[in-house]
């Protein structure tokens, strides 16, 4: 097996290229790509925008004027690529699952054959061979949507495509306690607007979550058929405490791993997401560039935009806040 290796995106050498000519000007670098705002959703802290802005968008060969001061509908998965670079790598759908396996890991090959070259992608996640364009499902960050670039030997251009690996997520996010915000429910598939593929209804869902009760090891209290995260009994335990302990401090943080399988595509797969939680009497008392950076995943989430260009959108932040 070839070695698989992450890729990290490099500012100055990514160039988003249009679809057919692969010859449009385009942001520098994955930083400088569209940002989206989106209408508040109940249960969560948002920023508000009263300043109008426009985002230009560049996919295939048009250009789309974007006013962000106007509700986002919901977004559907992409379509596969049409018109694209004739040399586009291909995956066989927009998005993929992963397969149960004997042990090995379950690798994913381009479809077609796109010719030789070099394969990037981001954010940080993603396990492809730089040389092949084989995706990892096994060591990648599932439940995440990645671009992925492809230069040709020989040019300079990069073909670009957006490949979404099938799985749960959480939103980066602030849940009130005293405002009734005492649950953190998974979205799945990269999609925030997708209906639940576990409906919770026992063991009939076809979903389990904390397989090996590693969360209620910490003390995180997850639903085992639709991996929602009780909030309020993951703070206040029984007598000794929840994952924070007896008496949590602000900034006190848990890290937990969840082991979940689906009743979907991935055929019960087994797969698994970490999460951070971090706890705050006041909402005041978070930090502010913790907030931002919060916010702006989420947004980005909301907009159908990839979470984070930058840095690692993994694990998803949940902060639990005892009162406004």
């Amino acid at each position: 097996m070839k070695k698989i290796n992450h890729i990290y995106p490099i500012g100055g050498f990514i160039l988003i290229l249009a679809a057919v000519s692969c010859q449009k000007a385009i942001p520098d670098s994955p930083q400088d790509l569209p940002y989206l705002s989106h209408n508040f959703r109940p249960g969560t802290i948002r920023k508000d925008s009263a300043t109008k802005r426009q985002d230009t968008v560049i996919r295939q060969d048009t250009v789309i004027q974007r006013d962000t001061t106007k509700p986002v509908a919901p977004f559907p998965q992409a379509a596969p690529p049409v018109n694209a670079c004739s040399y586009l790598p291909y995956y066989g759908d927009t998005i993929i699952f992963a397969q149960p396996t004997s042990g090995s890991d379950y690798i994913v090959h381009p479809v077609n054959s796109p010719g030789t070259g070099k394969f990037l992608s981001w954010p940080v996640g993603l396990s492809i061979d730089s040389l092949t364009g084989a995706i990892d499902m096994t060591k990648s960050e599932t439940g995440l949507k990645y671009a992925i670039g492809f230069v040709k030997n020989g040019t300079r251009d990069t073909c670009l495509q957006d490949l979404t690996l099938g799985g749960v997520s959480y939103e980066d996010s602030v849940y009130v306690l005293a405002q009734g915000q005492t649950k953190a429910a998974p979205y799945y598939d990269a999609n925030p607007y997708l209906p639940p593929v576990c409906n919770g209804q026992g063991s009939g869902s076809g979903c389990t979550f904390d397989v090996n009760g590693t969360a209620a090891a910490q003390k995180v209290i997850v639903d085992k058929n639709t991996g929602v995260i009780d909030l309020q009994k993951t703070l206040n335990g029984g007598l000794l405490g929840g994952a924070f302990g007896l008496i949590p401090l602000n900034g006190n943080t848990v890290t937990t791993t969840i082991y979940y399988r689906l009743n979907d595509a991935s055929n019960n797969a087994l797969q698994h997401i970490d999460v951070q939680l971090v706890y705050y009497s006041s909402r005041s008392l978070i930090n502010s560039g913790l907030l931002g950076n919060v916010l702006n995943k989420l947004d980005n989430l909301l907009s159908g935009n990839l979470i984070s260009t930058s840095v690692n959108p993994r694990p998803p932040l949940v902060i639990i806040v005892n009162h406004n």
